[in-house]
């Protein structure tokens, strides 16, 4: 299949999110190696942030390459540079930014009447849409992927068909029916775009009909997973999606340090200097605190947090995103000294971090976490095991694969998302973030070694599924194949 693979062009459409850009392009680097022709469809300031990894891969004699068309911030009404969802001030102007997403259907068709060699499929984020009428229109087969567990998708699903009328308040749980494990849920603890009953909310009236107009749910559904991390779910999933397949997790592309090193942003600190901080712990000793690129925390929450980790006695590395680190949180780390009163035993970083660099070093035991898909996976991958903070988008689904299905997991408390600002009704207190790493770092008890050992056991199942032969090994093989049929 070879000489056969080497005439194939992926082209690759992410919805412009670390969330999306980050996993898609780590996939475009396991197609590559597979001899096939990638190119990324980005923006040009995506494009910036990403040359370091392109360039990498180039280097290894990787066929792929990053294709930026311009981004119609203005015509949409964001301001000029908003081209990834991070850079969003409020998440509630995201529906101006899939206004401009959705905006870039003619220039990408443009541009796929000038390439050479022609496109051979599409794969795009499962929430750009409109990929399957460029599709269609080329006469190409469109591949979804997918950016949540087979888990989130089955239940959400699922959820869907729950009697909206019978649950009487946002805080009353109601059981997810048709799935393997007892799972509830509350109505306050869906994603913001969809209710029980499964209608849209918020939004242009443009885009919110929109997804009725390429509902066609394309050639296959890619997961970034992998069959033995939820094998119920994925046979849920394939019931009602048809062809699934798992080719995750795809971060574990990145085996060297520079590699490692060098996905999405710029890193905020010296990997050297944080690896040799990190080689000063005791194995399995260190809270790893960082809770994505999207989500705003406030500045209440983020003192709490801070003494918290304090107050722990535990090392830790907390990262601060750059959005959160305010003229306010600067001065309260200023006068409240807590740099200096944990002294050597915290690291504390503003902006951006080397995420699978630190989770995969020895001494790391915990991570503290939003827990945002990729997160997740990186946090399994590497065999930490999890104190769960989910804080918006389907991020509460994960926290109950964590914690209810997996077992590698300690719930923080939170019981409803924050707001679009970062305030939550629900502030976490110290004591709170104390008590969940301390549960989680006992190793003592049962629970504590039983749930440790879990997380090595699916460390290894992740490992093994993307080795030749694996799980996702095989799922490569499917999904190349299928699109050479798709050319005869």
């Amino acid at each position: 299949m070879a000489s056969e693979t080497e005439k194939l062009h992926f082209l690759l459409v992410p919805l412009m999110s670390q969330g999306h850009i980050i996993p898609l392009t780590d996939f475009a680097k396991l197609l590559a190696r597979w001899g096939v022709f990638v190119s990324i469809v980005t923006t040009p300031l995506n494009a910036v942030r990403y040359k370091d990894v392109i360039d990498h891969a180039k280097a290894q004699n990787l066929k792929i390459q990053m294709i930026p068309i311009k981004f119609p911030c203005q015509e949409a009404g964001l301001p000029e540079g908003c081209e990834n969802l991070d850079e969003l001030d409020s998440l509630e102007l995201s529906w101006k930014f899939m206004r401009a997403c959705d905006m870039l259907q003619a220039p990408l068709e443009t541009l796929m009447e000038e390439l050479e060699p022609k496109p051979s499929c599409i794969v795009s984020s499962n929430a750009i849409l409109w990929t399957e009428e460029v599709c269609r229109k080329f006469k190409i087969p469109r591949y979804k992927f997918g950016t949540v567990s087979c888990f989130t998708s089955l239940c959400a699903s699922n959820i869907s068909q729950v009697d909206q009328e019978s649950i009487l308040s946002d805080s009353e749980p109601f059981l997810v029916p048709d799935i393997p494990h007892k799972i509830e849920f509350t109505k306050a603890q869906m994603p913001k775009h969809r209710s029980p009953a499964g209608k849209h909310s918020g939004g242009s009236e443009e885009h919110k009909h929109k997804p009725i107009m390429a509902r066609d749910p394309g050639r296959a559904t890619l997961v970034n997973s992998f069959a033995e991390l939820e094998p119920g779910y994925l046979d849920g999933y394939r019931k009602k999606e048809g062809k699934v397949w798992c080719v995750g997790p795809v971060s574990l592309c990145n085996k060297e340090l520079s590699e490692r090193s060098a996905r999405g942003n710029k890193a905020s600190i010296d990997e050297h200097y944080c690896l040799t901080w990190l080689d000063s712990k005791k194995p399995k000793s260190v809270i790893f605190a960082c809770f994505g690129s999207m989500c705003h925390i406030s500045f209440p929450q983020i003192k709490e947090i801070g003494l918290g980790l304090e107050a722990s006695n535990f090392p830790f590395i907390w990262i601060i995103r750059k959005q959160d680190y305010s003229a306010q949180v600067e001065k309260w780390l200023a006068e409240e000294g807590l740099q200096e009163r944990v002294g050597e035993r915290g690291l504390i970083i503003q902006g951006w971090a080397p995420q699978i660099l630190i989770l995969s070093h020895p001494s790391v035991g915990g991570f503290l976490t939003h827990c945002g898909w990729n997160s997740t996976l990186e946090a399994i991958c590497a065999g930490v095991p999890m104190i769960t903070w989910p804080m918006f988008a389907e991020q509460f689904f994960n926290e109950k694969l964590i914690v209810n299905v997996l077992g590698i997991g300690v719930r923080v408390g939170v019981e409803r998302p924050m707001s679009s600002n970062g305030e939550s009704e629900d502030l976490v207190r110290w004591d709170d973030v104390k008590r969940g790493i301390e549960k989680l770092m006992d190793v003592g008890s049962e629970e504590g070694r039983m749930r440790r050992k879990r997380g090595e056991e699916l460390a290894k199942m992740a490992s093994n599924a993307v080795e030749e032969g694996g799980s996702s090994y095989m799922s490569f093989t499917m999904l190349i194949q299928d699109v050479l049929e798709q050319l005869q």
